[in-house]
């Protein structure tokens, strides 16, 4: 899905979609409040955001799952597995399942630490707790009511927001806003911002951070550079090349979760050699090609960098070290 171009700002297309907007969140909040959550055995972290797709929850969820694992906790990732086409209760193996399988983000996910894909949450704790997972930690499922969360991110992307500020199909928000602010424990607002918008208006903790590139962005400095993804949003993996010092002559947008044809692959090939050019995407966009696909494809990882690293390790370990949740 490629979000429509109205969701970034108000006018009359939103104005005209407002009303099935507000049913939509309505809707969404009466079914929440008719459903007693499930407690799960293990404490439960839900990296999630309000708008769809392109927060940057994974590297958030990816990011705590190393914390953890450090401080010598059992983490396991629990996805929806959106794209793939498997149910689950599955325990994902990069060796043997493709993103057709499993989608995309588990794949890159289960490089690090035991990675379910359930599209039933519950089925999905539970899985990994018999499998000896001392925390689950949820990338997306905010608006799951099913499962009880011990601790409860919200994702919000600095630069983009909440869009327009309207509920889908008017604009890209998940629920209303008072809604998700509310459940949330903690706000991770990713990205440069000079200061905090007026509409996150919240008595929770608020912590920073951005996303930086990983040490190969180094071998593109000064280099011509094709680069495509997609990702939620993928200008923001063109501007994070572009920081690198990389020479973007060129760049190619598709669709969240799209998988690539052979022959889309071929063109951005040859067009990258027309130009002398590097081709470059991301770990997500890879992970949907083929072994032979990925031949001449240069891959920019992505780590978080917090500006206070302290305070987001105080609130693992008050919440999530020993079972104390």
């Amino acid at each position: 899905m490629k979000a429509p171009k109205f969701w970034h700002n108000d006018g009359l297309i939103p104005l005209l979609f407002s009303p099935l907007g507000i049913m939509y969140g309505k809707a969404c909040q009466c079914y929440s409040s008719c459903i007693t959550p499930w407690k799960p055995p293990i404490p439960v972290i839900c990296v999630g955001n309000i708008v769809a797709g392109g927060a940057g929850k994974t590297p958030i969820a990816m990011d705590i799952g190393q914390r953890l694992a450090s401080q010598g906790v059992t983490t396991h990732f629990l996805s929806r597995g959106y794209g793939g086409h498997l149910k689950g209760p599955v325990l994902v193996d990069p060796a043997r399942h493709s993103a057709r399988e499993v989608g995309d983000e588990p794949l890159n996910l289960a490089r690090f630490a035991p990675t379910w894909i359930s599209r039933k949450r519950i089925l999905g704790v539970k899985a990994a707790a018999n499998a000896g997972a001392e925390v689950v930690i949820m990338d997306d499922g905010f608006q799951n009511p099913y499962l009880e969360k011990n601790l409860s991110l919200l994702v919000i992307d600095a630069e983009y927001g909440v869009g327009n500020g309207r509920v889908i199909p008017a604009g890209p928000m998940r629920e209303p806003l008072s809604a998700a602010l509310e459940r949330a424990d903690v706000l991770v607002v990713l990205g440069k911002i000079r200061k905090l918008p007026a509409w996150l208006n919240s008595d929770k903790p608020i912590h920073r951070a951005v996303i930086i590139p990983g040490p190969e962005s180094r071998d593109f400095r000064g280099k011509r550079v094709l680069a495509f993804s997609g990702i939620g949003r993928p200008e923001k993996f063109f501007n994070l090349l572009r920081s690198c010092g990389a020479n973007v002559v060129d760049s190619f947008e598709f669709p969240d979760h799209h998988f690539f044809s052979e022959s889309e692959i071929v063109r951005l090939k040859r067009r990258a050699s027309d130009l002398k050019a590097i081709l470059v995407s991301t770990e997500k966009d890879v992970a949907r090609l083929s072994a032979s696909d990925k031949k001449e494809i240069e891959v920019l990882t992505v780590s978080i960098f917090w500006h206070d690293e302290v305070a987001i390790e105080e609130l693992l370990v008050r919440q999530c070290i020993g079972g104390k949740c």
